[in-house]
């Protein structure tokens, strides 16, 4: 083998890696999608009735949630460390007047009874939903993750993951939205 073949040979990963990092870097600084947009978003909340999932509150009929009035439908669960870190924003947010309804996922009754006492309860119903089916017919990703439903059962929004003090404001706004 010549020299110079030789010395080609050796300049090929190089210059292939140099093609890499000039297309992950194009891949990096791309714009990038932060928000997922639902599916469910104008649609009915679809219809399931869940059983009680804590002791002092009552079951959990989507159709219920046409009563007129906007509301906000958060999943979550007692064993959701981000649940924890969301839950004085949930009471908040019930002391200011505002509907909340839960779906406890995958979760055992005693275990959301403790969760309540020990971190509040703003739900005014709280279903249970043992294998995820409404969590899994309204394309929730996890937990937590709040819906805001306007009078007549419709999904407006989809907020995904803890809902914080910064977050109050536009939670507020989008139920404001879903009263027109």
């Amino acid at each position: 083998m010549n020299f110079k073949k030789r010395s080609l040979i050796l300049w090929i990963p190089l210059a292939a890696y140099l093609v890499f990092l000039a297309l992950a870097s194009l891949g990096l600084n791309r714009d990038q999608q932060t928000v997922v947009q639902s599916r469910m978003i104008g649609k009915p909340v679809p219809p399931l009735d869940l059983p009680a999932a804590a002791s002092s509150r009552p079951t959990l009929s989507t159709k219920e949630m046409a009563d007129g009035k906007p509301r906000l439908l958060n999943i979550f669960a007692s064993w959701c460390v981000p649940c924890i870190a969301e839950a004085p924003v949930l009471m908040q947010l019930a002391q200011q007047g505002v509907p909340i309804d839960g779906v406890a996922i995958r979760d055992a009754r005693a275990d959301v009874d403790n969760f309540l006492t020990r971190h509040g309860n703003p739900y005014q119903r709280i279903g249970l939903d043992e294998r995820s089916a409404l969590q899994f017919y309204m394309g929730s990703s996890g937990v937590p993750e709040t819906f805001v439903v306007d009078g007549k059962g419709v999904i407006r929004y989809q907020h995904i993951g803890v809902i914080g003090p910064q977050d109050v404001e536009m939670i507020l706004e989008k139920l404001r939205e879903a009263q027109s």
